[in-house]
């Protein structure tokens, strides 16, 4: 392993340790509810399942779609007690900008680890203390490595996302097979209210996602409409099809 991310490794190692000393580890719900009923019941135990590991992906190569997915698992985060290992390619997070979903960055240890995302992803798995491990690796990842990643949060009880940049729409190093629990693909939409001239022409209410699960291990994968995290974290309804199944439902 390079000196570099013996080095990274190390200092993470030493940070962690600091937390462990100065928080008691609860043990944890067995899942996090995103409180939409729809959603909740097609998971398994009602809710995204701690000590396990979950992949969010954007649906496009488009900015406001990759702000998306971090953005849904920033709400997800924000429910959760506990410091949260946050580990990047690079330094290109807008990390006041996670505080708008509800998680404040100084709950937040960010990690910029190039090419070690995954060893380092890993190592913090390692520690019962973090709440959650969440990493953004660049292009395929092998199902030897998400398994490596899935059974290190089974031994600690830690929640572990990957969040995915997708190239495009139908990304194929997003098709390969993984050990996630469950695959979240995220959209954005126009935001309400819809211009009779320009319906495509986002408006002055909340965002609005699309969430595409495409795969729930023991669940039911499918697409829902939903308001985006408010400042709490939490999801919303669309009032206007609540109750109502979005028409594009996926196949497992």
């Amino acid at each position: 392993m390079p000196a570099a991310q013996v080095a990274t490794i190390a200092q993470l190692r030493a940070r962690i340790a600091r937390i462990e000393r100065s928080h008691d580890a609860a043990a944890p719900a067995r899942s996090l509810p995103l409180g939409i009923p729809a959603i909740d019941q097609a998971l398994p135990g009602g809710g995204i399942a701690l000590g396990a590991l979950h992949e969010a992906a954007s649906a496009g190569a488009d900015t406001e779609h990759a702000a998306a997915a971090t953005l849904f698992v920033a709400g997800l985060l924000a429910r959760l007690d506990g410091p949260v290992l946050w580990v990047l390619r690079q330094a290109d997070l807008f990390a006041p900008g996670l505080a708008g979903a509800g998680l404040q960055p100084n709950r937040v240890i960010f990690v910029e680890a190039g090419k070690a995302v995954l060893a380092v992803m890993e190592e913090g798995l390692r520690h019962a203390a973090l709440a959650a491990v969440v990493g953004e690796p660049a292009g395929r990842i092998s199902l030897v490595a998400s398994r490596r990643l899935h059974l290190a949060a089974e031994r600690t009880g830690v929640l572990a996302i990957l969040i995915r940049r997708s190239a495009s729409f139908d990304d194929p190093a997003l098709a390969t097979p993984s050990a996630a629990v469950t695959r979240w693909r995220i959209a954005v939409l126009p935001s309400p209210p819809a211009l009779p001239e320009a319906p495509e022409t986002p408006g002055l209410g909340r965002a609005r996602w699309r969430l595409d699960l495409t795969r729930c291990r023991g669940g039911e994968p499918g697409s829902w409409i939903a308001e985006a995290c408010d400042a709490a974290g939490r999801l919303g309804l669309v009032p206007d099809i609540a109750d109502r199944p979005h028409p594009s439902r996926l196949s497992a």
